[in-house]
């Protein structure tokens, strides 16, 4: 299988989240591109295994754009998750940054097409993990702007990560690697925010409904993560009310 990667130079409360398990959990963040003909088995795996762990899996999908100079823009990339990826393989320790990529829980990276490392990562962190206290809840009343108001427990060592996810969505890739291919897509980030609590435990965080999408079409994922080693310590999901 052939992966796509890129050097990298290293330098120094009301409407609880409605999918929060607090006996275990797994946060997958698939770093692909619609640019990359060996992403899609990447994509595949991942839905399926989210699908068979609704409760417990909770799927980010970043669209990188270091493929997008190959013939085929991706419209749901951004410069900002190809960044995110290159934290990750700073803390992995890893010369270059590729895809397909998955991290699971901040702690283990691998290539998302693996579906037997991806179920078996997945079933010994759901087995390992607990989640800790975290509230939040979402709404928008125009259609147009979304409110997240979130309350978790006070540490100073924890960034707050929260994606803005489209659900589902479906492209004819007219150029690149794919040309001709029809992709399917599950929870894609379509907006991602990501800060120090600073013992904020309590706040809200605003994001604009993506152009041509409606709160039924979107949901949003926030996950506390450590700041020194990256490992997420909790998770929560909330509908968009």
């Amino acid at each position: 299988m052939m992966l796509a990667s890129i050097g990298l130079r290293k330098t120094s409360s009301e409407n609880v989240s409605v999918k929060q398990n607090p006996k275990g959990f797994a946060v997958v963040e698939l770093f692909t591109s619609e640019g990359c003909s060996s992403c899609p088995p990447a994509d595949e795996v991942v839905a399926e295994i989210a699908k068979v762990n609704a409760e417990k899996v909770f799927v980010v999908g970043f669209h990188v754009d270091y493929w997008n100079r190959l013939g085929w823009k991706d419209q749901f990339s951004d410069h900002a998750y190809s960044e995110r990826q290159k934290q990750y393989a700073f803390i992995f320790n890893l010369n270059s940054i590729y895809t397909p990529q998955v991290v699971v829980n901040g702690k283990k990276e691998f290539v998302g097409s693996d579906r037997s490392q991806l179920k078996k990562t997945i079933a010994a962190e759901i087995g390992s993990t607990s989640n800790l206290y975290f509230d939040i809840n979402a709404e928008s009343i125009d259609n147009k702007t979304i409110t997240l108001n979130y309350i978790a427990e006070k540490n100073v060592a924890e960034i707050l990560n929260i994606a803005l996810i489209q659900r589902f969505a479906e492209t004819s890739v007219k150029g690149g690697e794919n040309s001709g291919r029809e992709l399917k897509h599950i929870n894609i980030a379509r907006a991602f925010k990501s800060f120090d609590l600073n013992m904020n435990a309590a706040g809200n965080v605003k994001f604009e409904m993506p152009k041509g999408l409606g709160k039924r079409d979107c949901t949003i994922v926030a996950y506390l993560q450590d700041k020194k080693n990256f490992e997420i310590v909790c998770v929560g999901e909330a509908e968009i009310k």
